[in-house]
């Protein structure tokens, strides 16, 4: 299925003053280092995301599973992959398919090869079959307690959610992040996708549609 998609602030578009993706910039300057000071003050995160997870998403038997490759000081999610895995669910990673397209999903195990995806992404050989994900856990640069991230500004997860829940509906999209990357509001449009759950070393964070 081929989902529209409006250009982003990659294509050379216009900013006025009150847009949006000139806000994302600015915030994506203080996210980062907020990023890296939770991860240095949190050595041992992934062990406590792993619990949130556990104790918050409710997994199907048989749920196929997305994650990431954590880059730099991303939050770990591979412990919690490494036990779905156990568990018998199908995991995936990202990879990109090209400019301005959804993610794909290539299916993973822990031991598994991985590759240069670009950007400083690991990803599995092109050989992986792909996998479609009904949980999808997302890496972030900030949240808010709407329930919307902040990217890396490349659009590629708000096209892939976009085009999961207009194929599988009951698609949960999980932000994961340090709680030191909360901030009031992450400034947004409208193809901003909205994250169904967000998880912290600290548990689930509460989400609130009058925020939205």
């Amino acid at each position: 299925m081929t989902v529209a998609w409006a250009p982003s602030e990659q294509s050379g578009g216009g900013a006025g003053p009150g847009d949006p993706e000139r806000a994302k910039k600015q915030l994506r300057r203080t996210a980062q280092a907020r990023r890296a000071a939770a991860a240095a003050d949190n050595p041992h995160a992934h062990e406590a995301l792993a619990r949130a997870v556990f104790a918050a998403v409710a997994f199907a038997d048989g749920d196929a599973v997305s994650g990431y490759w954590p880059m730099g000081d991303e939050i770990d999610p591979v412990p919690v992959l490494e036990a779905l895995h156990q568990r018998g669910h199908p995991i995936g990673l990202p990879a990109m398919a090209g400019k301005a397209q959804p993610l794909i999903f290539r299916a993973w195990q822990p031991g598994a090869e991985l590759q240069d995806g670009g950007f400083g992404t690991r990803v599995p050989p092109e050989s992986a079959p792909v996998i479609v994900p009904r949980i999808v856990l997302v890496p972030l640069l900030a949240f808010d307690r709407a329930g919307y991230r902040l990217g890396y500004g490349g659009g590629f997860y708000d096209r892939t959610l976009q085009q999961l829940r207009a194929d599988q509906p009951d698609t949960l999209a999980v932000g994961v992040a340090y709680q030191g990357q909360e901030v009031d509001r992450v400034p947004r449009d409208r193809y901003d996708q909205r994250l169904d759950m967000i998880l912290t070393e600290q548990g689930s964070v509460a989400l609130s549609l009058d925020a939205a």
